[in-house]
């Protein structure tokens, strides 16, 4: 009962209907609308929180204020959205614009000035209402490529400005800029056997059923034949008539018996949100196919707000003299729907198909703390780190801590400790706790007591502690050593660490500290001279790059540059 109040709430609460203003916004683009990427796309760890605005594969063009308000933050970043807008607009809503080339006019002056104030590359302001007002349709910058974006294109987005809560684009009518008669494609129905006692279809591990399509235009999948407790899944994905991009669904809802019994819509949800994404989706399948099956069940209760379910949390229990009907409906915004009808028949089938081998040494209850130690490594798992309980394999081998597999998904942070008796003081400054994948190590934070390091981490996998003594590498693009370069607008240098990773970077032009844009995709460091910091004549430059455990390298050189047009 406690469970079916959790979700009555918050089913009351994110399914109420709010009137957003339909005639307020403008485009944040004067091209026509494509989407790269739409509301509540599943991404690694998250939901999209927007959309991704095709800018013809080109940056640099004008990128509006959707409406009156004013500039309340800006961001600028090497990762997430790069270099980010934030408009607070008097409705109480965010207008939200990412991965940014630069910002237009004043904007770009206040920001350029926060660099150098700060000499830093990577900053962040708020600002009050009465300082930086824009008007609809004004231009506040250029659009980009910067932060992760993985080519050129405008991420867009509103949210509440009190509750920082993501709201679809389309429920302030972006629906009008674009045109989509098309049915979501449903790529793959599964079917769940939920317990170790039942056989679906002679298979104890889930099994992808046939579907075929209806002289109605709906889809009838293979009968499911199955003794106990199962659920389903579905792999799909959306299209519209102008963007030709698979992008996410809008709304999932399945029936049991004609009863709805599991379903979401991407209207809005939190950041907090984000992450349960893992538990959503098949994760196990996804890390080891690449391929993303959205549970419409859930064994364990997880808080997803936008999630509508049935006291059984959308499983369904298989029982005697009693043939039912399942149906799926996947639609977009705009209507369109696509339709499976799956019946299902009690019997008590032999098992063809055994269930996946466990091998494992121990056993983690997501509900409980747990904490393991082997020789001198340790975790430490708070409860509520995993979505499910689950068999654990821990082992420490040749200095190497085998923690399980990233198959299965951690919800917040787990420690990891290690105790190292055999260096050093100086040597293990230069330590830290490194994820091992083939040949790779990534770097994490790791904070360290005497011998014992200590890190967080949200990942499965192997770990060790790893020695990086190695300086960074700092080369030019194009040598400038001893030349004239008056027709240059910008100078370039190639960074690069092998292990920890780059921490900090400075440049200094004649002994003062210019700016130098970081664009982490490229390794590339940036400095533009219309900055106005360059001297007629001889000019002395010197880079400074420093990586996680401290090692550094400094970088020299000397040119000639002519401030005559």
């Amino acid at each position: 009962m406690r469970f079916s109040t959790y979700f009555l709430f918050f089913c009351t609460a994110v399914f109420a209907q709010v009137e957003y203003p339909k005639d307020f916004f403008r485009s944040p683009l004067d091209i026509p609308m494509q989407l790269s990427g739409n509301f509540g796309e599943l991404r690694p760890n998250h939901f999209h929180a927007g959309f991704d605005l095709k800018t013809q594969q080109k940056e640099g063009l004008n990128v509006y204020a959707v409406a009156d308000g004013y500039v309340s933050r800006i961001k600028i970043s090497t990762f997430g959205n790069g270099k980010t807008i934030y408009i607070n607009h008097p409705n109480g809503f965010t207008s939200v614009y990412g991965h940014l080339k630069k910002a237009n006019g004043e904007i770009e002056n206040y920001i350029k000035k926060t660099h150098y104030k700060e000499e830093s590359f990577e900053i962040e302001m708020f600002f009050k209402p009465n300082e930086m007002a824009v008007k609809k349709g004004e231009i506040i910058a250029f659009s980009g490529n910067t932060g992760a974006s993985e080519g050129p294109h405008l991420h867009f987005e509103f949210r509440d400005s009190k509750t920082e809560f993501i709201i679809n684009p389309l429920l302030f009518g972006f629906n009008k800029f674009i045109k989509d008669t098309k049915k979501p494609i449903v790529s793959g129905v599964y079917v769940y056997p939920l317990d170790s006692k039942t056989t679906v279809n002679h298979s104890k591990r889930p099994l992808l059923l046939n579907v075929s399509l209806q002289k109605d235009g709906t889809y009838l999948s293979e009968k499911v034949t199955a003794n106990g407790s199962i659920g389903f899944g579905i792999s799909a994905y959306d299209t519209d008539d102008v963007s030709f991009n698979n992008n996410g669904v809008y709304k999932v809802q399945s029936f049991y018996n004609g009863k709805p019994n599991f379903g979401y819509e991407f209207n809005t949800y939190s950041f907090d949100d984000m992450r349960y994404i893992n538990a959503l989706i098949d994760y196990s399948r996804y890390k080891k196919m690449q391929q993303r099956v959205q549970k419409l069940f859930m064994k364990t209760p997880y808080k997803l707000s936008f999630i509508q379910a049935d006291e059984n949390k959308g499983a369904l229990q298989v029982t005697p003299n009693l043939a039912s009907l399942y149906r799926i409906e996947v639609s977009d915004f705009f209507g369109n729907k696509k339709t499976i009808a799956i019946p299902i028949q009690y019997d008590l089938l032999s098992t063809i198909v055994s269930p996946e081998p466990v091998q494992s040494n121990y056993f983690v209850k997501a509900n409980k703390d747990s904490n393991f130690t082997l020789a001198n490594m340790s975790v430490f798992f708070p409860a509520g780190t995993f979505y499910e309980d689950f068999n654990l394999n821990f082992d420490v081998k040749n200095d190497i801590l085998f923690l399980h597999d990233d198959t299965v998904p951690a919800h917040t942070n787990f420690t990891i400790s290690i105790e190292d008796t055999k260096s050093n003081e100086a040597q293990r400054e230069k330590m830290f706790i490194g994820r091992i994948e083939g040949k790779k190590v990534n770097y994490n934070s790791t904070y360290r007591k005497d011998s014992v390091f200590t890190t967080k981490v949200k990942v499965l996998g192997k770990y060790a502690l790893v020695s990086d003594t190695v300086a960074p590498k700092i080369s030019m693009v194009v040598p400038v050593e001893g030349k004239w370069i008056s027709d240059q607008k910008t100078i370039q240098l190639s960074i690069y660490d092998e292990l920890s990773g780059i921490k900090t970077y400075n440049g200094y032009l004649n002994g003062k500290w210019v700016l130098f844009e970081y664009d982490n995709k490229t390794r590339k460091l940036t400095h533009y001279f219309n900055d106005g910091i360059v001297a007629d004549g001889a000019n002395e430059l010197k880079v400074v790059v420093t990586d996680n455990v401290g090692n550094s390298t400094t970088f020299e050189t000397r040119f000639f540059r002519s401030q005559k047009k």
